[in-house]
């Protein structure tokens, strides 16, 4: 019997990288010029992975999620992951937003990942949805990667990360 090779698919956020992110993007709401005497907040919940943010207008969200953007890039958090959320204009026109951070596949994205494969004409490629991640096994270590191959430029809105490979 041929030994099986398999490697997992699964998508995370780094919540440290979220965290400092956070802080860096605090520290330049208070030096940046227009930003100068308003009341501008960032709120990072761990617990729910998500950031809450408050602006004076909505033209300062609009600022506030630019810069939350840029440094969770440069903290290579992948912005596939970013959930942003719709914006609330409350009493005296200020503005609140909630971005959430995907942990994990749900089931519609890894039925759909999974319908790919079996479309995509590999053969003897089996795949198996545990949880929040998918297992993909096959003999061949060369049909695996054509498979990582497939689904790398594919968009389904998570980063794909492909790791345990054996």
């Amino acid at each position: 019997m041929a030994k099986k090779q398999s490697f997992d698919i699964s998508t995370s956020v780094d919540m440290q990288e979220v965290d400092n992110a956070v802080n860096q993007a605090l520290k330049e709401t208070q030096t940046r010029y227009d930003f100068k005497g308003t009341d501008c907040t960032l709120d990072f919940d761990r617990g729910n992975g998500a950031v809450k943010l408050e602006a004076d207008d909505e033209f300062r969200l609009t600022q506030l999620i630019a810069i939350l953007r840029e440094k969770l890039s440069r903290r290579q958090v992948p912005l596939k992951n970013i959930d942003e959320g719709s914006v609330e204009v409350g009493s005296l026109g200020r503005a609140r937003m909630v971005v959430g951070l995907k942990s994990g596949i749900d089931q519609e994205t890894a039925k759909k990942i999974s319908k790919d494969i079996k479309d995509g004409g590999f053969k003897k490629v089996q795949v198996q949805i545990q949880g929040e991640e998918l297992r993909v096994t096959s003999g061949s270590r060369d049909e695996l990667q054509a498979v990582m191959a497939f689904l790398r430029p594919k968009d389904y809105g998570v980063e794909l990360m492909f790791g345990n490979y054996r």
